[in-house]
């Protein structure tokens, strides 16, 4: 039972506390409403912090001016940036076109150089032993057509390369570049 007394007596001067605590807090709310009052109207420290908001409120939309400003530039950049990259990844693709195309001229060129040399052996070895082969000697001659057609196929495919990087480097400073017609393409077959 004590404890219930005791606990009674905490209870109440907890409230005595908080009942004086309000008292002081109304107090200095009455006293600061009647200094606010009694406080002049648009006085020189309402006028400065006015000015002061109107100064911060400027500098607020100056710099969302100058923030959208750099937005804009950050986008450009970024646009440019990408059809920057997007032109070179093409370059890079008509390159890598070109290369598979002069590789492929060049095993040509390697296979019909290794026939006739293979056929010229065969014809000196027949020359040696005094014998004239006709089937050898047109083989030779069709093996040196054959070479001379895969050089020239070559050296169109390294011309077409030439020309497309001339394209690219003429149509960088602003000159129409138009295609060569069917009579004037180096591809004519014979």
């Amino acid at each position: 039972m004590s404890e219930i007394s005791d606990f009674e007596a905490r209870i109440t001067a907890a409230l005595e506390r908080i009942g004086r605590a309000v008292a002081v807090a109304e107090e200095r709310a009455e006293a600061a409403t009647e200094a606010a009052s009694d406080a002049p109207v648009g006085g020189i420290a309402s006028e400065a912090a006015e000015a002061e908001i109107a100064r911060l409120h400027d500098a607020l939309e100056e710099e969302k001016t100058v923030n959208s400003q750099l937005e804009e530039r950050v986008k450009a950049i970024h646009d440019r940036q990408e059809s920057h990259v997007a032109a070179l990844e093409e370059e890079v693709e008509v390159l890598r076109r070109q290369l598979m195309d002069h590789d492929r001229e060049m095993q040509k060129l390697r296979h019909v150089n290794t026939q006739l040399r293979d056929n010229n052996a065969a014809l000196r070895a027949a020359n040696a032993e005094g014998v004239g082969d006709a089937g050898l000697i047109d083989a030779g001659l069709h093996a040196e057509v054959e070479a001379l057609r895969v050089a020239r196929e070559s050296d169109v495919t390294e011309l077409d390369a030439i020309l497309t990087e001339l394209r690219a480097v003429v149509s960088r400073h602003g000159v129409e570049v138009t295609d060569a017609g069917p009579e004037q393409s180096p591809r004519e077959e014979y």
